[in-house]
């Protein structure tokens, strides 16, 4: 049964050594990842699973002691997911594990076995919702620490461009993450949400789906959008 989650943004930024001199504009977002990890560590789970978008070889589950490298955005950087568990016969991290696994390397994290699981950006709403009724039904008690991005059209300067759209899409996923709504996050239009590249609605969509009659409650602990990227951070307990 899911007992409580976390949700953040996966920007590599979000690593200092990877945002270098920018490092103080992420600051506050840093700070309320951390506050939203210090809710799962209070639940005691016996199991926590990372969710975070990935392209197709990141794909899929991912054990403990799992490895990944922040080369590739200029930095030698390695992570690992959880503990050190010996050789790992595994694929890297995606991108949002390996920042998931940052978030819960920089919180020193110890309260539960760690594993990841990495969600294509297209995956069909339904198909999330049941992953995430999977994963809730993996131990009595589940955490799961949620990656994600909204919208990448918030600016001119955005990844996206500007999207007209983009905006009310973002608030409508921040009250969603802010109330624990899994009703609200189910809604979510997959299809405009692949127009505004907003990565973060699959792992969202299975986080519903984990949370379904659970009676969770939530607080939006963090929302905005530089860059022009929608971050959100919210704690469900």
């Amino acid at each position: 049964m899911l007992v409580a989650a976390a949700v953040c943004p996966c920007p590599p930024l979000l690593v200092p050594e990877v945002a270098a001199g920018a490092a103080p504009e992420l600051d506050a977002l840093r700070k309320a990842c951390a506050d939203a990890l210090e809710v799962l560590a209070t639940a005691r789970p016996d199991l926590l699973v990372v969710v975070g978008p990935a392209a197709h070889a990141g794909r899929g589950p991912h054990s403990e002691g799992a490895t990944a490298t922040f080369r590739g955005f200029g930095v030698d950087l390695g992570v690992r997911l959880g503990r050190d568990v010996g050789s790992v016969a595994d694929r890297p991290l995606p991108p949002s594990l390996a920042v998931g696994a940052w978030l819960l390397a920089d919180a020193r994290w110890g309260a539960a076995p760690v594993e990841g699981l990495g969600v294509g950006e297209p995956l069909e709403t339904e198909r999330c919702v049941s992953t995430g009724r999977d994963l809730a039904a993996r131990a009595d008690r589940v955490a799961l620490l949620v990656m994600g991005d909204g919208s990448a059209c918030r600016t001119l300067k955005a990844p996206g461009y500007l999207d007209e759209r983009a905006e009310a899409f973002d608030a409508a996923a921040a009250h969603a993450l802010g109330a624990a709504d899994p009703a609200a996050l189910i809604a979510l239009d997959e299809s405009l949400a692949h127009e505004l590249k907003a990565a973060g609605r699959a792992p969202w969509q299975v986080l519903a789906g984990a949370a379904e009659g659970a009676d969770l409650r939530g607080r939006l602990l963090y929302e905005d959008a530089p860059y022009g990227v929608g971050y959100m951070v919210a704690a469900w307990s």
